[in-house]
């Protein structure tokens, strides 16, 4: 006979909102990298679907620490024409399973907000780890959920001065502009990315880009750049001369850079033969490794790993017991 089993807690977005400020994120998601990069972490490839009509991809992460009590799948999905029809970008959830028995412990209906909260976090960590040590105004380069993320994450840990805005579609950098300096920033919108470029040693590039933004001439001693868009092959934010020559590379995973983001966009043009970028993980454990100097050029890549979210959802899943 079949004993009944428990039935896994359902945390809601609403839920998953009022737990978040509850949470150190910056030491649980560091924590999950440096995890990661001393190989305590299980993570396979990244499951991958493409959408034409209309536009849109889901990513399918999922992985385990061999130390850790539970074992994560995530499906996240991006359909960027969404808004137009009123509905978020993002979508998803994180289910959470019990790494003894593989009985499923909770579900979290996340909708892609978990995603977007441990991308930021990562993004800011990055930051602090590799910017210069003063920053007068932050890049953004992108005018979405990303971005407004990436801006409320890094004035957490970062002091800045003033935000700096580019996006394809002007309006929507200036709709964000609004929303930002309703909450208290110092906003500033450029039409011209390399205006960015030139006044910013601390940028934030959030896009789906498939072509090169940032151009390598454009960007000035001492400039730190963490790259989060290019989480697919074919997406690219950073020309790949401009990766090539940075001083320092950090990756989130060696492995999975091999294949997507800006290394793998640098690697394949032939830019980084004989060289390998360190990862954000062993920079966090050991943050001799990162910059020495104020004039160094940095990069930081980020393509987002599993182990994010498995400690994301944990810390949840731990705050509601």
């Amino acid at each position: 006979m079949r004993r009944n089993l428990p039935i896994p807690v359902t945390i809601s977005l609403d839920t998953i909102q009022a737990l978040l400020p509850e949470i150190d994120v910056f030491d649980t998601i560091s924590q999950g990298f440096i995890a990661y990069s001393k190989g305590e972490a299980v993570i396979p490839p990244v499951g991958e679907l493409l959408f034409e009509r209309p536009p849109g991809e889901v990513h399918i992460k999922y992985g385990y620490i061999k130390t850790a009590p539970y074992y994560v799948i995530k499906v996240a999905s991006g359909f960027y024409q969404n808004p137009n029809i009123g509905l978020p970008s993002s979508q998803g959830l994180n289910l959470l399973f019990d790494k003894s028995n593989g009985q499923l412990v909770a579900i979290l209906l996340d909708e892609g907000h978990l995603t977007d909260v441990r991308t930021a976090v990562a993004g800011a960590i990055a930051s602090r780890a590799l910017a210069p040590q003063k920053v007068q105004q932050l890049g953004i380069i992108g005018a979405g959920i990303q971005a407004h993320l990436q801006w409320e994450y890094h004035r957490r840990i970062l002091d800045f001065n003033e935000v700096i805005l580019w996006n394809r579609h002007i309006e929507k950098a200036q709709q964000l502009a609004e929303t930002l300096q309703q909450q208290g920033a110092s906003v500033k919108v450029v039409t011209n990315l390399q205006d960015l470029a030139k006044d910013c040693r601390l940028i934030v590039s959030t896009t789906p880009s498939t072509t090169p933004l940032l151009q390598k001439n454009w960007i000035q001693p001492g400039t730190h750049i963490t790259a989060i868009g290019a989480d697919m092959p074919h997406k690219v934010e950073l020309d790949p001369q401009l990766v090539g020559a940075a001083d320092i590379v950090v990756v989130d995973s060696r492995a999975q850079t091999q294949r997507q983001g800006e290394w793998s966009q640098a690697l394949r043009a032939g830019l980084v033969t004989g060289r390998e970028p360190l990862e954000l993980g062993e920079i966090l454990e050991n943050p001799g490794l990162g910059r020495a100097h104020d004039q160094q050029i940095t990069v930081a890549d980020l393509t987002g790993v599993a182990v994010q979210d498995l400690m994301i959802s944990q810390a949840i899943f731990d705050n509601i017991n």
